[in-house]
């Protein structure tokens, strides 16, 4: 039965786009970020830990010491103003958000809804130990950005799971879709965003690939895209952070500045305050 809240689509990343968006990729310094701020104590009852992979945002950096994006609790100073989208991600994103538009129930789209913000996940293999550990998991979670999500896969493919909220580790999935190579998928609507969680349970490794960027002491098998809108009034610029904010994730900024113009106007930006 079609189900107009979500779309899977295999093949969707045509070859040149394939190609620019792989020579993009070349270009970027992901993070590897602290889970909690390494200025302050972590809070009480937590432990700090390092994220399971490296990322990248474009639009807006949801820091994970800041709190990700999660209204009505979280919508003001955890969505930091960064760079755009490249020309190939415009490209595919305005292909997408004119295919939902035409395709999914008014009521699931918000009025002012874009694609606006763009979480690269990068899923491997940590190589910098006596021996590799795979890290190519998401665990159980909801996205709380209003309306759809669309996502882009690259490389192995990902066993994605969408799975009722307080299941048994043996209960079985409602959905699991495979996303390959060069996949687009697009959930939305209260089931998809709302009432059920989704993970990434694991990605394939029969490749051995290892796709760019050079990270140090790790090896990429698999680069996702996942796009969402946060409204433009709860994303704010580096400079205009509380000043504890600033200094949470000042270092990971500064980071950035040495490879990304944007962030290093950024950091000037905030010298002058």
């Amino acid at each position: 039965m079609h189900d107009p809240c979500y779309v899977y689509e295999p093949g969707f990343i045509d070859a040149a786009a394939r190609a620019e968006i792989d020579a993009w990729l070349v270009t970027l310094r992901p993070l590897w970020e602290m889970r909690y701020s390494t200025v302050r104590p972590p809070p009480a009852g937590k432990e700090q830990r390092p994220l399971l992979r490296p990322v990248y945002w474009l639009g807006n950096w949801q820091f994970a010491c800041l709190g990700y994006y999660e209204p009505p609790r979280r919508e003001r100073d955890c969505a930091v103003a960064a760079e755009a989208f490249p020309p190939v991600l415009t490209r595919l994103v305005r292909e997408i958000e004119r295919r939902v538009r035409a395709g999914f129930p008014a009521q699931a789209v918000p009025r002012r809804w874009r694609l606006n913000t763009c979480l690269v996940n990068f899923y491997g293999d940590r190589t910098g130990g006596p021996r590799a550990e795979d890290v190519a998991r998401v665990g159980e979670h909801r996205d709380f950005e209003p309306g759809p999500v669309a996502s882009l896969s690259l490389g192995e493919r990902a066993r994605f799971q969408f799975v009722r909220r307080g299941a048994t580790r043996d209960a079985p999935p409602v959905r699991t879709q495979w996303l390959e190579d060069n996949s687009l998928q697009v959930f939305g609507g209260p089931r998809w965003k709302d009432e059920l969680l989704h993970r990434v349970q694991r990605v394939d490794d029969k490749q051995k690939l290892a796709l760019p960027p050079a990270i140090a002491g790790f090896r990429t098998r698999r680069v996702n895209f996942t796009f969402r809108y946060v409204p433009d009034e709860h994303v704010i610029p580096y400079a205009e952070l509380p000043p504890a904010r600033r200094d949470d994730v000042r270092a990971y900024v500064t980071t950035l500045a040495a490879s990304s113009p944007w962030f290093a106007r950024a950091l000037a930006a905030e010298r002058v305050r």
